[in-house]
């Protein structure tokens, strides 16, 4: 006699290793730990270099499951395991089925967490009646991936596992006999007991297992375990107070904001980077990220995501990445909380190109910032005035402008003025990174500004405010136009000769020291007062202008290819010295030729 379809109860269910086959029991989320950082390294531009390590539990099978899948850059995803006579033979992130612990808010919820209870049932009609809470029918997880076609929108993970599919009747034991309910008509149900108020249910999450090879001796209860990568999420920002005394000594205090958006910190240790970092692969992700958490990481950090046609890389394994035999292992293993530990800077060193500062005991949660102070210091420095006059497009050229862009110009030119500027020494043993600097003058503040990179040993100066007790004055005018002054490729060129006149006058009260540099577009012939002329291409020397390779004019004409033949960039530098009330007049001659 052929025996029917198989009734299935839903009656709890386990969590399954990754490469078991389909439809083996999940187990508890709870059971399922995550390896925690140790210590992080932490550069400027939101990337990290994370190093987990850690003692974690064994499963029968003798590996270890973890449930935190990172997003490293490529080929930065390095995982390790310690200790004698055990090996890592793979690491293999994948989907899988897990009971996850919930509290019962609905009816249904509650009645499938009560499976066996007896209560008193009032559906939407008729009489209360008392009953026992049998199940009710599901198709399991093997049945479904026994029968589900590939393309199935069931399967749509496209891993092979699938969610049981639960009915929408309750199987009740009452008097008359078993009775099928539909959910949605059981309006109250009263228990004759203490109800049960949590229920587990299954949940596909991305897991991750790490395959131990132990060698044939029989694993152990623990393995120590650590992986390292790089991922973006992790950044902190530096800033500067700058405290002057007015006597030729500035006390600067550096402070960081570390801006956590990637994983949660306990007692971790944590190095901030001065430097420039180069990932060859940053923007694309390592194969071992699964699509769910790259597509979860980029919409965080809202970066546009490059993962299309990766490379099938083989697995990196059996590598001790350098940091792990200095890391820390010890864990907290009683239930009761850890004891707050404040943040405390260590120490620093330099590391190739890079400069590292190390701060211990960070304990920060994802979505959380933190401001730690990191260095103190005292360097000198010395108050220098500064005047820095860019070049103007010719009049051939400002002729074809528009009123807008003839408005920009006019606006640079009108916004030229001696700026009262820190020249600091770098005497200390640590670099200045490029961020904001609050400057204080008597315990008040008296500026923000930017301060840039500097070397120990190195200058570097802040601009601090507007000298408006230094008076500035720039005229200049053409004093030659020669015609034909210059043949080549057949065509006539014109020499059009300026001279120039820059005006200072001190009206501080003190001597000042005042150091001009001005821009030309063409040719320097000659500059009073010791002025130091150069002469450069400016389509080869980027570096001329600080850093300013074009003006932002530069690329509202199409230059004729003859014109750097003649014409180049020229800077002229004058350092004076102003006696209170003393006037200084700054002369010079320039020229370009024209077609």
């Amino acid at each position: 006699m052929a025996s029917g379809p198989a009734l299935t109860l839903r009656a709890g269910s386990r969590a399954q290793p990754d490469d078991a086959e389909p439809g083996a029991p999940a187990a508890p989320l709870s059971a399922i730990e995550r390896l925690p950082i140790r210590e992080v390294t932490i550069f400027k531009d939101g990337h990290s270099v994370v190093l987990h390590s850690g003692q974690m539990p064994v499963d029968p099978r003798g590996d270890v499951l973890l449930d935190r899948l990172p997003a490293p850059v490529l080929g930065t995803f390095w995982p390790s395991v310690r200790g004698e006579g055990v090996a890592l033979k793979s690491v293999i992130a994948s989907q899988q089925r897990v009971l996850v612990d919930h509290t019962a808010l609905t009816v249904p919820q509650l009645i499938d967490a009560n499976i066996g209870a007896q209560a008193v049932i009032r559906e939407s009609t008729g009489e209360p009646y008392s009953a026992t809470i049998i199940g009710w029918p599901e198709r399991s997880s093997d049945e479904l991936e026994r029968t589900l076609a590939p393309d199935d929108p069931a399967n749509a993970t496209g891993s092979g596992l699938v969610l049981p599919q639960k009915g929408s009747i309750v199987l009740l034991q009452t008097d008359a006999g078993t009775r099928a309910v539909a959910i949605d008509r059981i309006q109250e149900i009263t228990f004759k007991g203490e109800p049960k108020l949590r229920l587990q249910q299954e949940e596909l999450r991305t897991l991750m297992t790490l395959d131990l090879d132990w060698k044939g001796g029989k694993p152990g209860e623990k393995a120590d375990v650590g992986m390292m990568y790089v991922q973006r999420g992790l950044r902190w920002s530096p800033s500067y107070k700058v405290m002057v005394d007015g006597e030729g000594t500035a006390k600067i205090e550096l402070q960081a904001t570390l801006i956590n958006d990637l994983a949660d910190l306990d007692d971790a240790t944590a190095n901030l980077v001065i430097g420039v970092p180069r990932f060859a692969m940053e923007g694309q992700f390592d194969p071992v990220a699964m699509q769910s958490t790259i597509a979860r990481v980029a919409e965080q950090l809202q970066r546009e995501s490059q993962t299309a046609n990766y490379l099938s890389n083989a697995l990196m394994s059996q590598v001790s990445a350098r940091g792990f035999a200095d890391a820390g292992y010890a864990r907290n293993e009683s239930n009761s909380p850890a004891p707050v530990v404040s943040p405390e800077v260590t120490g620093s060193d330099k590391a190739e190109d890079l400069f590292v500062f190390t701060i211990e005991h960070v304990t920060l949660k994802r979505g959380q910032r933190m401001v730690v102070p990191v260095a103190t210091m005292e360097v000198p420095y010395k108050d220098v005035y500064t005047l820095d006059l860019p070049f103007a497009p010719p009049p051939e050229v400002a002729q074809a402008y528009n009123h807008q862009q003839e408005s920009q110009i006019a606006r640079m030119l009108a916004s030229q003025r001696v700026m009262h500027t820190l020249r600091l020494c770098n005497t200390s043993k640590f670099p200045f990174t490029t961020a904001p600097a609050l400057v204080l003058s008597g315990g008040r503040v008296i500026a923000q500004g930017l301060m840039t990179h500097a070397s120990p040993g190195a200058d570097v100066d802040l601009e601090v405010t507007k000298a408006v007790d230094i008076r500035m004055k720039k005229s200049e005018k053409e004093i030659k136009r020669t015609p034909s002054a210059q043949q080549w490729d057949g065509y006539a060129y014109i020499k059009v000769d300026f001279e120039g006149t820059i005006t200072l006058e001190n009206l501080r009260g003190k001597s000042v020291d005042v150091e001009v540099r001005r821009h030309v577009l063409g040719n320097v012939d000659s500059a009073d007062h010791d002025g130091v002329v150069e002469m450069v291409n400016m389509f080869e020397d980027e570096a001329f202008l600080g850093g300013a390779y074009q003006p932002f004019w530069w690329r509202w004409y199409n230059w004729p290819h003859w014109w750097r033949h003649f014409n180049g960039m020229g800077r002229i530098d004058w350092k004076v010295t102003l006696k209170e009330g003393e006037k200084v007049e700054l002369k010079y001659q320039w020229n370009y030729y024209w077609r």
